[in-house]
């Protein structure tokens, strides 16, 4: 594996510190480049309807990069009871080309309907129904002419990203096929995330073992009649086992009290944590290869990428002929 920007640890195994902005930098310069080709400042709206310091400095994060890069960024400060009718008016408004939402908000399924609130044409976080259905069923286009591309949700993306820059995928095989052979563990399930992240790594190839605090899910590439997408599988093995085959260890674990334990890292293996928390004792460098402690920067610059990928696709629905 090529040496990657970051900073040095010590330990048994020679490990690599990568930083998220290490990262997205990658990607600034194509952004950038696609605002000059717009020919004007796209504008993202982010809802805050909560009192949590992570949601709002996510929202700082995201406010930002967006006027670093060249974008406009609006945060709306609203009452939660009165969330959904800011979010309709922001769908009917021309001038917004984008609009996100800080979550938790009520903490339950009243979120999952939020989500939806949002017109699919202005949801850069990916979180629309269409867009998951497509994810987990490995569809790439909305159009049969695939000239419009599927939105995915932002941080499932960003890890994918990581894992590229990190080299995890094998970039010499077939597009779908670049993590064949590789074993990952991921502790977290949850819908935004956890769920979605295992789907599309499965779909390229991985096995992914998904832990969370009731059960363990094993999902693999579709076979047969569902060749296209993933297949998931609930079996009965200990994280420790799991953890000690896996090429890549991903937590995201809310919590300030779980700590992933040292010695079920396999010895080199790249290990990434994307929770606002730190899931991994400092001791990770002395097993990990490459460790990642946070992707919050990627997740704002996929959020960007998403916004223009909406912007691109409603230029195309302009060209379909009626």
């Amino acid at each position: 594996m090529s040496p990657l920007p970051g900073t040095d640890c010590a330990g048994a195994v020679a490990c690599k510190t990568v930083l998220a902005s290490s990262v997205a930098n990658v990607y600034t310069s194509e952004i950038k480049k696609s605002i000059e080709d717009l020919g004007r400042k796209p504008k993202l709206v982010g809802f805050l309807a909560n009192a949590d310091p992570a949601a709002r400095m996510y929202a700082e994060w995201t406010g930002k990069t967006c006027v670093e890069i060249g974008f406009m960024f609006e945060l709306r400060e609203v009452d939660k009871e009165e969330l959904e009718d800011y979010i309709v008016l922001a769908n009917e408004d021309d001038d917004v080309d984008g609009i996100m939402i800080y979550f938790p908000v009520f903490g339950n399924r009243q979120d999952q309907y939020l989500q939806q609130v949002v017109s699919k044409e202005k949801d850069v976080e990916g979180l629309s129904h269409i867009y998951i259905q497509n994810l987990y069923h490995n569809v790439r286009y909305l159009d049969d002419a695939k000239t419009q591309k599927s939105i995915l949700p932002c941080t499932p993306l960003a890890l994918v990203k990581i894992l590229e820059y990190l080299g995890v995928y094998n970039m010499i095989l077939p597009y779908g096929n670049r993590l064949y052979g590789k074993t990952i563990t991921i502790v977290n399930r949850s819908e935004i995330v956890g769920r979605p992240l295992a789907a599309l790594l499965a779909n390229d190839g991985a096995v992914v073992y998904s832990f969370d605090i009731d059960s363990v899910q094993k999902f693999t590439r579709g076979e047969g009649i569902r060749l296209r997408s993933h297949r998931v599988s609930d079996v009965e093995v200990k994280l420790e086992d799991i953890a000690l085959v896996s090429d890549v260890i991903i937590t995201g674990v809310p919590s300030e009290n779980y700590k992933f334990q040292t010695h079920y890292i396999k010895d080199g293996a790249v290990c990434i944590n994307f929770s606002t928390t730190k899931n991994f004792s400092p001791d990770v460098k002395t097993k990990s290869s490459l460790y990642v402690p946070s992707v919050g920067k990627v997740t704002v610059t996929m959020l960007m990428r998403n916004l223009l990928r909406l912007i691109t696709n409603k230029s195309s629905r302009k060209l379909e002929p009626n």
